[in-house]
């Protein structure tokens, strides 16, 4: 089993080359596939001292947002599974054995991370929170789904999940467009606890309350369009 690790990129000289590291220690047949968005601190340079033949780096010329990376990522994966990690240091690549376990065993064809079942994570903003909560709650309600956790980032799925599907967006809609999709296409979800260390916007985190608008509004169009 081949394992290809995505990572969407922007402005994250502090951590990229630990977040890097971490992925690269894990025990798997692996592919990672750094995708930088039009990085104006010194990403760009740092990811082109990597001289590791299992990591692949492309460069986007202007920033085009977290759904456009992961797309340009998504055509250059070559592994059974793939899953998204995030450049901070939000969520540990020590948990992919859990993520990718209901795959391997035949039980899933998708499988989500949740910040919201039992793990240990840092203690930060309520109404962060509390948005990530609604947010959930209205994607379940127009996908009949029962997730916890609609937009984390830890999202593992066969290779073949995306020949189905037809991702446009570009920004953080990412999130509500995936699980919208993989819901209509009746794919096996699965959820599994992980654990999170949650940055504050002084550490670098870049989702503010105009990408949750964004993403209420992409619930509902995909209601009704695919």
């Amino acid at each position: 089993m081949k394992l290809s690790i995505v990572i969407p990129v922007f402005n994250e000289e502090k951590t990229i080359l630990q977040v890097i590291g971490r992925v690269l220690e894990q025990p798997y047949d692996l592919e990672v596939i750094v995708v930088d968005d039009g990085s104006t601190d010194g990403t760009r340079a740092l990811l082109e001292s990597i001289k590791d033949n299992r990591v692949k780096i492309h460069f986007q010329e202007i920033n085009q947002g977290k759904g456009a990376a992961l797309r340009a990522g998504f055509q250059r994966a070559t592994g059974d599974v793939v899953l998204i990690q995030d450049a901070d240091l939000e969520y540990d690549p020590s948990e992919y054995g859990a993520l990718i376990k209901p795959i391997l065993d035949g039980r899933a064809d998708v499988v989500y991370g949740s910040r919201f079942l039992g793990g240990p994570h840092r203690v930060l903003f309520f109404w962060h929170y509390l948005g990530n909560r609604f947010l959930t709650l209205l994607s379940n309600i127009v996908t009949n789904l029962n997730l916890t956790d609609m937009e984390t980032c830890y999202k593992a799925f066969r290779r073949e999940v995306l020949n189905g599907l037809q991702l446009r967006c570009d920004r953080f809609g990412f999130e509500p467009e995936f699980t919208a999709k993989v819901a209509k296409r009746k794919y096996r979800i699965y959820e599994v606890p992980i654990s999170y260390s949650g940055r504050d916007y002084a550490e670098g985190k870049k989702i503010g309350w105009k990408d949750g608008v964004a993403a209420l509004w992409y619930i509902l169009k995909f209601r009704l369009v695919d």
